[in-house]
Parts: C-alpha cells; structure tokens; sequence
C-alpha cells in the first residue's frame, strides 16, 4: 500500500477541525486547513505586500487621480495664460522706444497694460511718497542755486519787429523767510535780450518757513516777446491728430529759449488738447485750460466750448480743474484735499514734485516746479508769486522739467532750472514720451506750431 505523507499532516488537522465545530460536517473548505501551493481548485494565499487588495481597488482610485489632476490643470490654466500674456505683454512694451529708464517705463506698463494697474501704481506711489515725506524743520540753507545770468548780455535785439510796448520786468519776489539768502527771489535772464528786454527769466526761493530745505524754481515768459508752441510726444497725447516730431523740430532751433513739461495724461482727467485748430483728444468742459491764440495772447480759461477748438485757437492743453482762479486759491482744495480731481494719484496731498502753470495780471506765463509740494501748497506759490490764475501740470520726480537755452558757437546749450536727475538736460532735443511746451522768439504773422 503506497503511503502519503501529507495525509498524515491534513487529517489530524481535519480531526481537530471537525472537534471544534462538534461533530457538525461543513460544507466547503474548512478555513483552516491550508491546502498545497499545486492543489487543484485550492485557494491560491497572496502573501501579505503582494498587492492583492491593491489590483482589486485600482479601478476605482484611477478615476479619482485623473479628475484630480483635471482639477489642478483648470486652477493652474488662467494663472498659466496670465503669466504668459504678461510676459508677451511687458517684453513688447519695453523693446517700444522710450525716453524713459527702466524702471519708470516698468511702472508705466504696470499702469497703462495691467488690469486695475493704474490704480495699483497710484497705491504703491501714494505709500512710497508718504513714507519719503519731506521732515518739519531742520538746517537752513546757506545759500541757493545758481539760475539764469547775473547781468543781461549787451547784445542787440534779435527780432526788432516785435513790439516796443512789452511788458515791464516782473518785481522781486517776495521772500517768505524774515532772513533772505543772496539773490532769492531776484528775477535773472537766461539769455540775450528781445527788442531792449528780457524774455525768459528765472528765480528761486524758499516757499514755506516750516520747510526751509525746500526750494521753488520759478520761470517767467513775456508774451510779448516769446511765441508758446505745444507739442505731442511719442505716446501722449494718445490720438495726436499730428504726432510730428516729438522733439524741438530741428528747423526751429535757432529761435529756442526754453522749454517745459505738459500736463495730467489724457487719461486722468480727460485733458484734451488742440494744434493749429486741430484736436488731438476732444476737450472736456470745465477743465482748465492753457490757450495760446493765433493773435499772440495767451489765458488759462475753464473751457466751455465743446470737444474741439475755435480757428482762433493756435494749441490748447487742458490739466484738470483750476488751482487758482482770480487771484484766490479754488475753495475746493481746502474742502476736499483728498478729491482726485487735482490727480488720483496721490489726491493733492502728498507731498511731491508737481508743477504748475499761471498767469498774471499782464498775460504773462509763469512756470513753477517745486518738491515737496501739495496741491494745495503749489498753488499758494503760484498765488505768491503774482499768478491771478493757475493749473496743475504734471507731477512727481520723473516728469517736472524746465530747461533754458543759450546758442553757442557749437549750437544749443541746454540748462536744466531745477534737479531732476531722472530727466537729461536734452530732452525734447531728441524724441521724448511725452507732450511739451518750446518758448521761441516770435516771428512776424499770425502764431502756429511749426512742425517741421
């Protein structure tokens, strides 16, 4: 009789099975007996790690992984297309050309590309100029910049057409400090006299006593004997009805004595503006207006006359709501100091470099430039030094320019009146960003804006 070992193995184990369950007979396998690896129809035992459980689950969590990885892939896609618009976006605007550096242009893009961006620019300048405020107090200064000449160079009149009866040489300004330092506030011309006068003259002075390190520079243009152009520059205003050359027309040159910044853009405040009767954005009613007229006179007006101009109008260059009107500051300043009218950027009351332009009373235009300004306090110095009427121009450390010229043997010498050390005494002799105004001896005829 052959013998089988592994019955000898399996049936004591079935005995005992059988003795647990009393005698009671189970149909099935008896869960434990184990039956051979090879055993046909024996369960096959999975190894505990072999992945058993884990093959039989798989076909649910697949499923659930892809519909994860769809969910990340929809959250991560708008982030993914912003980041690539941006990027096309800031790399096509900075290969634009430019007058300004780098970092300005980057700020520009920011306001002018970004979704809400100007607003996060006006914010972020807003906490920065707040947090750089000029201080109350501190040294006085010994002594101040020198600007334009000391004397008048002997040097016969350059266009003996113009009129004898020019206006009178403005009078000193008057210095707001008990002490005043050598030459403050004494008006000096920035180059040869016209028809026995000056045309430009320049000056500075300490406007407040709680600030006595801050400076106001301040020019002066005899309307009778400049002739005002204004002109658009490569990027604003945005529509120029004639872009030209936006820079000094190469031509007119030999006639310049100085030159100034523009306004608010277009885009704060709806600053229209005009040349040679013709509009480059349509004008708003109720914004201040600097006008030059074809018969020579020049005014700051609250325009009322619709989006276009009249045939007598050689340039217009609007700049938000007048600062001082009829010799007495716009109530609205005091009221309302943090109303974006004056500038949403930084709501008239942080202290900044702004600048401004007036009037006075004989229809002369004067420039001012000064830092650490308000809305408020730049038209208290433009109200100081004679102007009966007054707008904001452009404001902060990159935009206030006022420059005067000398000719040379070698051609034109430009002097920058006033630090800005962002802006090269030769803007506008090359392409500039931005609109401007040129100061020229006057020629004979009716104004207009040479384009050549």
């Amino acid at each position: 009789m052959r013998s089988y070992p592994y019955l000898r193995r399996v049936l004591p184990d079935r005995d005992r099975g059988r003795q647990r369950t009393d005698g009671v007979r189970r149909s099935g396998p008896d869960p434990d007996v184990s039956a051979p690896r090879d055993a046909t129809g024996s369960p096959s035992v999975q190894a505990p790690g072999t992945g058993g459980p884990e093959r039989r689950t798989q076909p649910r969590d697949a499923p659930a992984r892809r519909r994860r990885r769809r969910r990340r892939l929809l959250i991560a896609a708008p982030f993914l297309a912003l980041l690539a618009w941006a990027i096309v976006s800031y790399t096509t605007w900075m290969l634009q050309p430019t007058s300004l550096v780098w970092s300005v242009q980057s700020v520009e893009w920011v306001r002018h590309q970004v979704p809400f961006g100007n607003w996060m620019a006006d914010e972020g300048e807003h906490i920065y100029y707040t947090m750089n405020a000029p201080k109350k107090g501190g040294p006085q200064l010994k002594s101040l910049p020198t600007v334009g000449l000391s004397q008048t160079p002997a040097s016969r009149a350059r266009n003996p057409k113009v009129p004898a009866h020019a206006a009178a040489w403005p009078p000193r300004i008057t210095p707001v400090f008990a002490h005043a330092l050598p030459g403050e506030g004494v008006w000096k011309p920035t180059g040869p006299p016209i028809n026995g006068g000056p045309p430009v003259l320049v000056t500075d002075f300490r406007p407040e006593t709680d600030y006595p390190q801050l400076l106001a520079y301040v020019a002066w243009f005899d309307h009778t004997r400049t002739e005002i152009g204004y002109y658009p520059g490569r990027y604003e205003p945005p529509n120029a009805a004639v872009r030209g050359p936006m820079m000094v027309p190469y031509d007119q040159r030999s006639r310049l004595l100085a030159t100034f910044n523009g306004g608010f853009t277009f885009a704060d405040g709806n600053n229209g503006s005009a040349d040679n009767g013709r509009t480059n954005e349509p004008l708003q009613d109720g914004n201040a207006t600097l006008i030059g007229y074809r018969d020579g006179r020049i005014a700051i007006v609250k325009w009322t006359g619709g989006p276009n101009v009249g045939p007598d109008v050689a340039w217009a260059r609007q700049s938000l709501a007048p600062i001082v009107w009829n010799g007495k500051l716009n109530p609205g300043l005091n009221d309302d100091p943090n109303s974006p009218q004056w500038g949403y950027t930084l709501g008239g009351v942080t202290a900044v470099w702004r600048s401004a332009v007036g009037i006075d009373r004989h229809g002369n235009i004067i420039y001012v430039a000064a830092d650490g300004q308000t809305v408020i306090t730049i038209a208290q110095i433009l109200q100081h030094v004679g102007a009966v009427r007054a707008m904001e121009f452009d404001i902060n450390p990159d935009w206030h320019t006022l420059i005067t010229y000398t000719h040379g043997a070698h051609g034109l010498v430009p002097t920058m009146v006033g630090p800005n050390p962002n802006q090269p005494p030769t803007r506008y002799l090359v392409p500039d960003d931005r609109d401007f105004f040129t100061v020229y001896t006057p020629e004979p005829g009716p104004v207009s804006v040479p384009f050549k």
